[in-house]
């Protein structure tokens, strides 16, 4: 057995840069305000009743749910990845911070042992949360997604093994139950008909948790959301390792307008020894990964790395459009830093090198609804800026 492994019981592909997108989750239940929990897993330890309402459930990790996928059978948990790739090619002298990191509302009500993971309740039967289908081709490196708008920053490269960035954490307004905004980081291989995408960050989604807190996301697909994919652990794939960080969960606290700007810095990166795609949170933990044997084309890189932000509606692209904000509402703010943002960009190449981008370029799906700002003159590490309030006088 390989040392830093566990053994436990328990394949599938070009958007060159709009592939990475929440999905939109059909749960069920009665209504938003009248939703029963499950009762506890039958492999949890110990159970945490959180200040914001949530049950974390600690699970045995050889026990998770995301070992029942049938890629994962006789699967080896990796306990943490083979390297950290953490130092940069040229660091810049400025660094945010650690005081104005956002956490997780849960750990302030206790803790789950090593051995276990975290795992957020569910307040209704989520059988499967998986983006819908979505992907219209407009011209070889353009795709117009259905009811999706984005405002994104991307590098595009052949030889991108993973994708950083600070984000500023808000709890953006969300007009109706079956909506979402969104702020993430991707990676994206394959086909527009077929990709194969990783992401994460935070997300209000009424639908998918029930609520309109703020809370930290990640998302699978191995064929545009098809037949694969969903989000956090309600499916078997992403193995998680951690007992620190629970997906799904809440964070705290939330950033406001002339506040704190208090921030979520995430880390995707592919273990070229297993090929395992891995989750990195705040500098320190290693949340877990989506094994090699759920894909194609990520496992040899990907094509593009994503920074940005995005609403999920029908109501776009014609009146009465959506009111949902992205980012916290403002439009792009380089001068107060009062709108959403990401600072300390960063990719690692297949030398292992994290680094800058050197060529980055923006894409904005309803420029006078949402847009993004990409500031790389005059400043040392470029920033972008990005967020709309939808619905306004020019976004009717």
């Amino acid at each position: 057995m390989r040392r830093g492994f566990l053994h436990s019981h328990g394949s599938t592909g070009l958007v060159i840069f709009l592939g990475c997108v929440l999905g939109l989750a059909t749960p069920k239940h009665n209504n938003l305000g009248g939703i029963k929990p499950n009762y506890p897993p039958r492999h949890a330890v110990k159970s945490i009743q959180s200040e914001d309402g949530d049950i974390i459930d600690c699970i045995d990790i050889n026990k998770q749910p995301s070992l029942e996928h049938p890629a994962l059978k006789d699967h080896n948990i990796q306990l943490e990845p083979s390297y950290i790739p953490d130092k940069e090619e040229n660091p810049t002298s400025e660094q945010p911070s650690r005081t104005v990191t956002s956490q997780q509302t849960w750990r302030k009500s206790g803790s789950c042992p090593k051995g276990t993971i975290p795992v957020r309740r569910s307040h209704h039967d989520e059988k499967l949360v998986r983006k819908q289908g979505y992907s219209v081709m407009e011209s070889p490196s353009n795709v117009k997604e259905t009811n999706r708008s984005k405002a994104i920053v991307v590098s595009i490269g052949s030889n991108h093994i993973g994708v950083k960035g600070d984000m500023r954490v808000y709890q953006p307004f969300v007009e109706f139950d079956d909506e979402y905004s969104t702020t993430k980081i991707c990676l994206v291989s394959g086909p527009y008909y077929n990709f194969e995408s990783v992401e994460a960050g935070w997300a209000v989604n009424p639908r998918t948790y029930g609520d309109r807190e703020t809370r930290f996301y990640a998302y699978w697909t191995a064929d545009a959301s098809n037949k694969t994919g969903c989000f956090d652990i309600t499916c078997p794939g992403f193995v998680q390792v951690s007992h620190e960080i629970a997906l799904g969960a809440a964070l705290s606290p939330i950033s406001v307008i002339k506040g704190l700007p208090w921030l979520l810095t995430l880390f995707l990166f592919k273990d070229q020894d297993t090929n395992n795609i891995w989750v990195r949170y705040e500098d320190r933990i290693n949340i877990g990964y989506w094994p090699a044997d759920l894909f194609g084309y990520l496992t040899f890189g990907a094509e593009a790395a994503e920074w940005g932000g995005e609403v999920y509606s029908t109501k776009l692209g014609r009146p009465p459009h959506t009111g949902t904000h992205m980012g916290n509402g403002q439009f792009p703010d380089w001068g107060t830093g009062y709108s959403g943002y990401f600072k300390r960009m960063r990719i690692l190449d297949i030398g292992l090198n994290l680094k800058m981008p050197q060529w980055m370029t923006s894409y904005d799906d309803e420029y006078w609804c949402y847009r993004g700002d990409y500031i790389s003159d005059y400043i040392e590490d470029p920033e972008y800026y990005y967020g709309g309030p939808g619905r306004n006088w020019r976004c009717p």
